[in-house]
């Protein structure tokens, strides 16, 4: 593809609008489950095609595709072995062409994953180091390292992998022998970069160029954090490094050498027209540290993950909501602001079951977990900064909870060490209409199994239906799209509230208030009610504020 797509995908209106991701609010579409185009029981680019215009109706600005590129699917497609060609479970680059004209028709930007951290083994440059054998040059763009022991038979190190078990794998030479190991930091099918060699550099950069030229809108960078590795590769010596992270800087994460390379990127996103962007996935042990990487020179923006992961609590609510804002503060960037996505356990069950991790594993209560959803999405969409939605969080999707072990495909699912595994839960295939072997995501059935209890959540079930979270949802993004102010600036101004009640004012005389108690609570009515997550009546000149809603007033 050349120069000239991205000119012709990128007309004067839209690139008129500067600045445009300081603000928006961007959908992720997970490819494999959000709508099937061609019956195989999985989602793929002409799927998403087809649902464009609803995502054009739920008011979205953006949306990021998780990866659709040529992959074993060892893990979902982060096991990337072509990144310039599409798998053909998704499609072909015909299909993403024509996914990425018709969203900027629309008035959409489209983001796409962006993998750096590691290829899959079958990438043409791992497969080619393993055929060669120790002494390949294609060696030293990984990072294989000769084991401990009398006969190598230990690994190089102590680091762990994210998904269990040891981060490195022993390789088997040409000759048969046991030979070298090779670092993962997750699943053995997906080797680390060895981002000091300048040929992976190199190669990322035409990459980016490649699908700039395609004219997507940005890049979501996986493991933004984690593609500089200490010096020496040293041993981190605890017994328990998984439980460490996000709490402290580790020798394979948020290494400063990082740095060095956005500031690369960022100038390649800077020649193209139409404002393109960068967001990280950083995990980092602060905000702080989050910060570091939307500096002015560098990345656009950085997810919250500190705000993902607070419980439906006042008082914490208000404490990451400062110090996010706080941290972005002194580098001009957004905040962002998310509550679910294809890693943890939507917000609806995680808000149903005591507070805990970001993986949940049993149902909750339902109806809490959805009411208090409602009202933390207000709250996020009335703070300034970008906001994230997931696929199926506008229906009020659950997580699946009691999926058979044998339909799992989660790599972390059955490892004695890791994440749990339960991954799977916030992947099943998103339900449309009422009826149908898959509630309208294609006609031949889902990867995942669909709960029955999903035709009443459909976007069929949920159309035209006063109070239903799919109508929530829209109400407050075209509110959002009115007051454009809700998304602007870096402050909030907080309000006195009783205990349990974050209340604030943006400008333009709106005001929020949560309730996150579990009983109604007075409140002044400081105007109009615009929107709220469940009906509230007046009392005089107070309002009844229902336990776990959310309210927009306009004074």
């Amino acid at each position: 593809m050349t120069q000239y797509l991205a000119d012709a995908h990128h007309t004067t209106d839209r690139t008129a609008s500067a600045d445009w991701w300081r603000s928006a609010v961007i959908y992720q579409v997970y490819p494999r489950s959000f709508a099937d185009g061609n019956g195989d029981g999985m989602g793929d680019l002409p799927g998403i095609r087809s649902r464009l215009p609803y995502l054009k109706e739920l008011g979205v600005d953006a949306v990021w595709l998780s990866p659709f590129y040529a992959s074993p699917q060892a893990d979902a497609g982060y096991d990337v072995a072509d990144y310039r060609a599409i798998d053909p479970m998704f499609g072909t680059l015909l299909d993403a062409d024509a996914l990425i004209r018709d969203a900027h028709d629309l008035g959409l930007r489209i983001i796409v994953d962006l993998v750096p951290n590691h290829s899959s083994d079958a990438h043409e440059w791992f497969k080619r180091a393993l055929r060669e054998g120790p002494g390949s040059p294609l060696r030293e763009r990984y990072h294989f390292r000769p084991g401990k022991g009398a006969a190598g038979e230990l690994p190089p190190n102590d680091w762990e992998s994210i998904f269990g078990g040891s981060a490195w794998t022993r390789t088997q030479n040409p000759d048969g022998t046991p030979g070298d190991w090779y670092l993962h930091l997750f699943a053995p099918e997906q080797p680390d970069f060895n981002w000091e060699h300048p040929a992976v550099a190199d190669e990322f950069r035409s990459i980016l160029r490649f699908w700039l030229d395609m004219g997507v809108d940005g890049f979501r960078i996986d493991v933004a954090h984690g593609l500089v590795k200490a010096a020496g590769l040293p041993d981190i010596g605890s017994g328990d490094q998984l439980k460490l992270l996000g709490s402290d800087v580790m020798p394979f994460f948020d290494q400063d050498g990082v740095h060095e390379i956005y500031r690369a990127w960022r100038t390649i996103l800077d020649e193209y027209p139409g404002d393109r962007i960068a967001v990280a996935e950083a995990w980092t042990p602060t905000v702080e540290r989050t910060a570091n990487y939307v500096r002015p020179d560098e990345l656009h923006q950085a997810f919250n993950f500190q705000y993902l992961g607070t419980h439906w609590d006042a008082a914490e609510l208000r404490a990451v909501i400062d110090v996010s804002l706080g941290a972005m503060r002194p580098v001009g960037a957004p905040a962002t602001w998310v509550l679910s996505n294809h890693d943890v356990t939507r917000h609806a069950t995680r808000f149903a079951n005591p507070p805990g991790g970001t993986q949940i594993r049993e149902p909750g209560d339902r109806e809490l977990g959805l009411r208090r959803a409602r009202a933390a999405t207000l709250l996020m969409l009335a703070l300034p900064g970008s906001a994230y939605l997931y696929q199926g969080e506008e229906l009020g999707l659950p997580d699946v909870t009691d999926l058979p072990d044998e339909v799992r495909q989660d790599p972390a699912f059955g490892r004695t060490e890791g994440q749990d595994g339960f991954r799977d839960g916030c992947r099943v295939p998103i339900p449309w209409t009422t009826e149908g072997s898959s509630y309208g995501f294609g006609t031949g059935g889902s990867w995942l199994p669909q709960p029955d209890s999903w035709a009443a959540l459909s976007v069929e079930a949920q159309t035209g239906v006063p109070g239903s979270t799919l109508e929530l949802y829209r109400s407050a993004l075209a509110v959002r799209r009115e007051h454009p102010a809700l998304g602007a600036g870096d402050a909030v101004e907080w309000l006195d509230a009783p205990e349990g009640v974050l209340a604030l004012r943006r400008p333009g005389g709106f005001v929020c208030a949560v309730n996150t108690t579990g009983a109604a609570v007075r409140i002044p009515a400081p105007g109009r009610v615009l929107l709220a997550s469940t009906a509230v009546e007046p009392a005089g000149g107070d309002v009844e504020l229902p336990a776990d809603s959310t309210v927009w007033w306009t004074e």
